[in-house]
């Protein structure tokens, strides 16, 4: 699969290039522009295939995770066809290579990826789900090889985790881990674990990487009523 990632870090397009009978996946609604490109609308099923397996399959999967039961293939069918594929949040956009590493990806956090790359739903714990951030009670795990393309919201960090150095992160910035890592869902600290504003933590252990992004939608949803209400008061804020 042919690619090129067009725009700056803020808010990028990735452009995929098709010859006739080429397939990728995208992200449900994230087509900005296509040539020489058809789209197909498939049940969100996996390895499972069509037929009421399928659907039941894609229903499970919505149901426990929170993704749409659909997902879109784009197929070429004339030479030179491309298409554009547009996160549905600004920030970076980071090709992963699957294949002798696999990943788990957070919720949203999946924008296209090879047609030889596919991903099932892996259940947590409960103790993890219940704290969710990462998919609820499953988390998606790719399979396959080739090439994933993941989003941010902001930048994109790849950061190294280490047997004699354990890595936390705020609930809310992880994106991507490697398969092989093992991770413990935690509350940050204080009474009730609230009290430093940090809230939710994931604990990473092992040997492998975290992708981490700068910014926090949580947080920005948080912070957006916040100067709604201070320019309603006459105090400024976002200009909201």
């Amino acid at each position: 699969m042919q690619h090129r990632i067009l725009g700056d870090n803020d808010c990028p397009i990735l452009e995929i290039s098709l010859n006739p009978g080429e397939r990728v996946k995208i992200e449900r609604g994230s087509m900005a522009y296509m040539a020489g490109v058809e789209l197909q609308g498939k049940m969100n099923s996996g390895a499972n295939g069509g037929g009421l397996g399928g659907l039941l399959s894609a229903v499970g999967r919505s149901l426990a995770s929170g993704e749409s039961m659909f997902i879109t293939e784009a197929i070429g069918v004339a030479n030179g066809g491309r298409i554009g594929v547009a996160p549905s949040i600004p920030g970076k956009i980071v090709r992963l290579e699957i294949g002798e590493r696999q990943y788990r990806l957070n919720t949203g956090a999946f924008l296209a990826g090879d047609s030889t790359v596919n991903y099932a739903m892996k259940m947590q714990d409960l103790g993890k789900a219940f704290f969710g951030g990462t998919g609820g009670l499953f988390v998606m795990e790719s399979q396959g090889q080739g090439d994933l393309f993941v989003n941010a919201f902001g930048d994109l960090l790849e950061l190294e985790v280490h047997p004699d150095s354990p890595l936390t992160i705020d609930n809310d910035h992880v994106v991507a881990w490697d398969r092989g890592l093992d991770y413990h869902i935690s509350i940050a600290s204080g009474t009730f674990g609230f009290t430093t504003g940090e809230g939710l933590v994931n604990r990473f252990i092992g040997e492998g990487k975290v992708y981490i992004q700068t910014r926090n939608l949580s947080s920005l949803a948080s912070a957006l009523p916040i100067a709604r209400n201070n320019k309603n008061n006459g105090k400024g804020g976002f200009g909201l």
